[in-house]
Formats: structure tokens, sequence, C-alpha cells
């Protein structure tokens, strides 16, 4: 199978998919390198809203128009839950987090958090990585892309994060 017939297949498995799947899977599906499809993610990702996140990959698809809008935030890694939580109680989806590297540019990483127990997965993954959360390589300043309903209620979310000294001015 060419390229190009693998990664219209991977699209297919990605729609036909329930929940995320992972690299191996569909390395295993097409019968390739777990590599290569790392690869062709990062050339469909130009054209189709993919994202990567712990558990796999994920075609993310709208059923209704949705509204986005980035923050800058800043604060402690004590706070990240409730950061997270606030904007999810008033109806956010954290679609990714970015931090901007002196060397590098801006590192971003899908996170696509929807419910509590997103958030709660995120922070027990975080509490048990030797790494830590992306924005410990930027004094803590990073950037969420959330998704909301209505651009009121990205108003809310941005009022809050405001009230609770994590909003930074661009």
């Amino acid at each position: 199978m060419d390229g190009n017939k693998r990664r219209e297949q991977i699209i297919k498995e990605l729609k036909a998919a329930a929940k995320p799947l992972s690299g191996s899977t569909l390395a295993g599906r097409m019968g390739v390198s777990r590599q290569v499809i790392v690869q062709d993610i990062a050339l469909l990702r130009t054209r189709y809203p993919i994202l990567a996140t712990a558990q796999g990959y994920l075609l993310y698809e709208t059923a209704e128009k949705k509204h986005v809008r980035a923050f800058l935030v800043r604060h402690t890694g004590a706070q990240i839950r409730d950061e997270l939580m606030t904007i999810l109680s008033l109806g956010g989806v954290v679609l990714d987090v970015a931090v901007e590297h002196d060397v590098y540019g801006q590192l971003r990483a899908d996170l696509n958090l929807s419910s509590p127990e997103d958030v709660e997965q995120f922070c027990m993954r975080l509490e048990n990585s030797r790494s830590g959360p992306l924005f410990s390589i930027s004094d803590g300043i990073h950037l969420h892309t959330v998704e909301a309903a209505s651009e009121h209620v990205l108003d809310r979310i941005e009022a809050a994060l405001r009230e609770k000294g994590y909003l930074l001015d661009m």
C-alpha cells in the first residue's frame, strides 16, 4: 500500500473508531512501523483535526459550530487542577497547551480535556511523571486553546481565570 492510500485508510480507521487508536494499533493494521504512522499523522494533521492523546489518535469533528479562544495563563503546579476545572466547570474544553521555548519556538501538546475524569487522569499522569508539566520550561507561562459552545461561555471562562489571577494579558 502506498503512502497516500495508507493515509486515506488511517482517516477511515479514525472516523470509524469509538475511542482513540494508538500508533501501534494503526501500525499493525497498516503493516508498517509505528514511526511511519507518526509521520503519516503529522502529514494528515495539516488537513484533518487529529488529536494526539495519551490513549492514541482521535479524529475530532464537531457536529455543531464551536467557538475557540486561546488564553495566556500563569500559575503554579499546585494550581493546575484548579485552572483546568475552572475552565471545564464553565463549559469549556481544553484542547491543548503550548509554551514558548527560546530555541525550539512554540511547543504544543494536545490535551482534549472535556470532563472532570479527564482532568483527574491528566493530573495523575503529571504527578507520576518524571518530566512534569510543559510550562516548567517557561516559568509557568503557557497558552491553552479552549473550545466552547458560545463566545459568552468563553467570556465567562476568561473572567474566571482573570479573577483567580491566572490570566495574563497578551
